[in-house]
């Protein structure tokens, strides 16, 4: 099996790596980027990762997309325009204006989108041409914005990941002492703005049970976040990036995430080592998410994206049937949500795909912010791929996290003149 990570110089890629080498699947493993002296840092740690492990995938890199693309059977979309660079002025021009900046949230993520889809439709398009049978997994953010711009050409064979709700999924079994694997979890939302609304095991919920022991509850990353009160009055555990939106104030920061990774990862690519990347990847997660936390997270673990690419590429090639939480089209899971839209819900996947689960209605709260930031989203689409500049300015305006319209508009004027990417914007 070959698979092509497009994308194939960045930092994380030697997760993703370390998964092939446990699973064997893979035979060939194609890294493209656009970058050649990143590919060649990365292909340095993959060669010290593989070193006496048999039957080790082939790693070849690339700068040429028909190169990358020509006979692949899965593609791994992780590309990041504008690099940290762009990360870190996203951040500093939505904290001038004090509002959030963080990459898929707010303003931030509205630039980061503004950057990203074009190029990802671009892609979209050449791997329809090049590589028509390929299924494509997209861990690009703002994930379910840039997995819906992509659909648009590729259908359903381009699904999105996130380990948030498995995350998320994972700790609250651990609070409830029970099995992931024999629980039923309800989660639906967007990426990064979705809710657990029930655990059900054996037919019950037990969701109620941990909701009512505050001890248990805030035993766990999400529990300390929003604390036993606010969840209680939820009835339901928020994905941790809600956090933005319900604790605006306190999550607004001038602290920039992306000038830390920038200097964190600086070191690393000037003398790649496998060494040198875990430190460095223990460092980033030690500091994930840290402008909404007094402390260091308590979950440190590695398997988030990567096994859930893994667990979904596998399930596809091999028919081994699984339920993963995925970003795919709505169709008529979550009334209200056009059926086009990319939502973030449960599915059964097989050989042929993803087929979202049924779910119920959200709640109004709820439905809500996810129709207003799917606004948003859809907004920022379709100024990526028209070029319109009212289009951009009503992506922010709308934004639940942006105030105003005069700031909406000095966030866009900002924004165009710091990124040459936003140039296509009239």
């Amino acid at each position: 099996m070959r698979l092509a990570i497009l994308g194939g110089g960045g930092f994380r890629v030697p997760l993703v790596h370390g998964a092939l080498l446990a699973d064997g699947g893979v035979t060939e493993l194609v890294l493209h980027d656009v970058e050649p002296g990143r590919l060649a840092a990365v292909e340095r740690v993959l060669a010290e990762q593989a070193a006496g492990v048999p039957d080790a995938p082939r790693v070849r890199t690339t700068t040429g997309l028909a190169d990358a693309l020509s006979d692949v059977d899965f593609v791994f979309s992780a590309i990041r325009v504008g690099g940290l660079r762009g990360r870190r002025l996203d951040e500093q021009i939505a904290h001038a204006e004090g509002v959030l900046g963080q990459e898929t949230v707010g303003a931030g993520g509205i630039a980061y989108g503004l950057r990203t889809v074009p190029v990802a439709v671009d892609l979209a398009r050449k791997i329809a041409e090049l590589a028509p049978e390929a299924w494509v997994i997209n861990f690009t953010n703002p994930a379910g914005m840039v997995t819906e711009a992509m659909a648009a050409h590729l259908g359903g064979r381009v699904l999105g990941i996130c380990d948030s709700p498995v995350g998320l999924c994972r700790r609250v079994a651990r609070a409830l002492g029970i099995d992931p694997a024999t629980a039923w979890f309800d989660y639906a939302g967007l990426n990064h703005l979705g809710w657990l609304r029930a655990v059900r095991v054996g037919g019950e919920d037990v969701l109620p049970k941990l909701l009512a022991d505050t001890g248990a509850l805030e035993s766990f990353e999400e529990g300390k976040l929003f604390g036993a009160d606010w969840l209680r009055a939820l009835g339901a555990l928020p994905n941790e990036y809600l956090h933005y939106y319900y604790f605006a104030r306190e999550a607004t920061s001038p602290q920039s995430r992306g000038a830390q990774l920038l200097e964190q990862q600086r070191g690393f690519y000037a003398e790649p080592s496998l060494a040198a990347w875990e430190r460095t990847r223990l460092e980033r997660e030690a500091t994930y998410m840290a402008e909404t936390r007094e402390g260091e997270r308590d979950d440190l673990e590695g398997g988030g994206y990567e096994k859930v690419a893994l667990a979904l590429m596998r399930a596809i090639a091999y028919g081994e049937r699984t339920t993963l939480i995925l970003n795919v089209r709505n169709g008529s899971v979550l009334p209200g949500v056009p059926a086009d839209a990319v939502v973030e819900v449960p599915c059964v996947v097989d050989a042929n795909g993803a087929r979202p689960l049924a779910t119920g209605p959200l709640p109004d709260h709820a439905l809500g912010l996810v129709t207003a930031v799917k606004a948003v989203e859809r907004a920022t689409i379709e100024a990526a791929t028209t070029g319109s500049r009212e289009a951009a300015l009503r992506a922010f305006a709308l934004h639940p996290l942006v105030d105003s319209v005069s700031v909406a508009r000095r966030l866009l004027d900002a924004y165009a003149a710091a990124h040459p990417e936003l140039a296509y914007l009239a």
